[in-house]
């Protein structure tokens, strides 16, 4: 294990308001670090990361209102959990500027170190364990969905056996366990409220992921927007009618249309879903707001 510094105190996840000493700050809501890691990442496990600033590989613009944005080095998550039986130790929780969650770096004895998705309520010094089977029920540990008990909270879910965590990974989020069948399969049900099939040979990490306060943040200006890498977006109302459906008009005009892309498909309530080769294992769906009010 390779000594280093390590914070005492636990993972914070409260939201932090600042003091209003400029209009940008007014209303600004962040997510506390002070008790995240202050140093830099760990080197071995951190390369270059290149923007497209929306462009393709002919230059033209494919993605529109993204470009700029902060220099970011990509820190490599072990999705995975390539190290089976071979318990680790957290060595300190850091911030990760391409995700929402945190991440850990954990040692393991006689390997390399590796990044986590940090688990809420996680602190340096604990040990966690990844493996097939006898592992027990903790936030951290991964195992296979058929090792676990109904009703797991759980993150970091296989789509595939072997091929690393998709779903359940943002910041806060949480997954549950509704039900193991006898066919190979288990449901589970997502953030979205919609319940999956899932083979109960994926691994999945359990607890809930770190950050949950995130969904409180408030930028309070328009440069917190283009740090991120977002550029500002034209009204199609404000465009002539060669730039948008909604363009043109004497004076201020709703468009005439209901609302719509530049290239016509609407936007308010159109399904867009086409993937009909994973709607078999879609038990049920996620609620709308059509059908969700309150």
């Amino acid at each position: 294990m390779i000594p280093d510094a390590v914070a005492s105190s636990p993972l914070v996840t409260s939201s932090q308001v600042h003091k209003p000493t400029s209009p940008g700050q007014r209303g600004r809501i962040t997510t506390y670090r002070a008790n995240l890691w202050k140093g830099k990442p760990y080197k071995p496990l951190t390369k270059g990361l290149i923007k497209s600033g929306g462009r393709n590989n002919c230059g033209r613009t494919t993605v529109w209102h993204r470009g700029g944005g902060h220099k970011r080095l990509y820190r490599v998550v072990d999705f995975q959990r390539k190290l089976r039986d071979v318990a680790g130790v957290i060595r300190r929780i850091e911030y990760d500027p391409n995700r929402t969650a945190r991440i850990a770096l954990v040692d393991f004895e006689g390997h390399r170190p590796a990044y986590l998705l940090a688990v809420d309520g996680m602190k340096p010094g604990e040990t966690i364990l990844a493996g097939d089977t006898g592992v027990d029920i903790r936030p951290g540990n991964s195992m296979p969905l058929e090792t676990m008990p109904v009703g797991t909270l759980v993150h970091n879910i296989e789509l595939r056996p072997g091929q690393g965590g998709k779903l359940a990974r943002a910041a806060g989020t949480v997954a549950t366990l509704v039900k193991k069948g006898v066919d190979g399969y288990a449901v589970v049900r997502l953030p979205s409220g919609e319940q999956r099939l899932v083979l109960s040979r994926c691994f999945a990490t359990v607890g809930t992921l770190s950050n949950r306060e995130h969904h409180n943040r408030v930028l309070g200006k328009a440069g917190a927007k283009r740090w991120l890498g977002v550029r500002p977006t034209t009204r199609g109302v404000a465009m002539n009618p060669v730039d948008h459906p909604h363009g043109g008009g004497e004076g201020r005009t709703s468009g005439g249309r209901p609302s719509c892309t530049p290239w016509g498909v609407q936007t308010k309530g159109k399904k867009t879903r086409s993937s009909k080769r994973t709607d078999v294992f879609r038990i049920v769906r996620r609620p709308t707001g059509k059908y969700n009010k309150r």
